[in-house]
């Protein structure tokens, strides 16, 4: 087993990535002893890492309640959607000037697999993984490409707040991904042509535009979300009791 800092960091990304994708929902209690068994580690590091999430304000803690997934509010979401466009706009920008054979070809490259994943005509269930990787890598690579890490770190705390997460695809309307797809390999060729300009126009509305669509799915249709957003003012909510799946994978 890795050494305790080690456990502690991959025990962070695993629970992190279950709260981002859904599998822990807000308010839910994150037990332990049940967390320690399943990702194989003893409950110091786990401690440690549950320690560091609730700095990070993705876990919360109390005294008689113990480490819990931290709820959000419906302004707490539109807030991080808001600066997470202008984020991800300022790193297409910066990106432009950067732009070189290599990391075009890979931007286009993710373009592509996105096209395979869809190519059916709708998004696939056993699709949806790969679809959901190659969109936070083509996010994750264009602010790389920026070459300021501020932004990087910025859009990470933003995406704690898991409505507001990359990793967020709704498949109830297949025309929503395809646009959405398509705001991709229009970023993409952007910056292939170093117009930073037009790429982070296209990244603003690609962004806002989630969010839109996001409010007026979990308007119309709650109960198929995760991670429903409480009212402006968070209360808690009832844990589900349910169990993690494929956490350890």
């Amino acid at each position: 087993m890795p050494e305790n800092h080690t456990s502690s960091e991959f025990a962070a990304e695993r629970i992190r990535e279950a709260i981002l994708s859904g599998e822990l929902m807000p308010g839910e209690k994150l037990h332990q002893d049940r967390l320690a068994e399943m990702l194989g580690i003893s409950r110091t590091p786990l401690r440690a890492a549950l320690t560091s999430m609730a700095q990070t304000g993705l876990v919360s803690y109390q005294t008689n309640r113990g480490f819990y997934v931290r709820s959000f509010s419906f302004s707490d979401v539109a807030g991080a959607f808001a600066v997470r466009a202008s984020m991800e706009a300022l790193a297409c920008s910066l990106a432009a000037k950067h732009m070189t054979p290599t990391s075009i070809a890979l931007l286009q490259g993710l373009v592509a697999d996105g096209d395979r994943l869809l190519e059916s005509g709708t998004l696939l269930p056993e699709n949806l993984q790969p679809y959901r990787r190659m969109n936070v890598a083509f996010h994750t690579k264009v602010i790389e490409l920026s070459g300021n890490p501020w932004i990087r770190t910025f859009v990470q705390s933003l995406q704690n707040v898991p409505a507001a997460s990359d990793r967020i695809i709704i498949w109830r309307d297949f025309r929503v991904i395809q646009r959405s797809h398509d705001d991709h390999r229009r970023i993409a060729n952007a910056l292939a042509r170093r117009d930073g300009t037009r790429a982070a126009a296209i990244m603003h509305e690609h962004v806002t535009f989630a969010h839109e669509h996001l409010t007026a799915e979990l308007n119309a249709h709650p109960e198929d979300f995760l991670r429903l957003p409480s009212a402006d003012k968070p209360q808690k909510q009832r844990p589900s009791g349910r169990r993690i799946k494929d956490l350890s994978a």
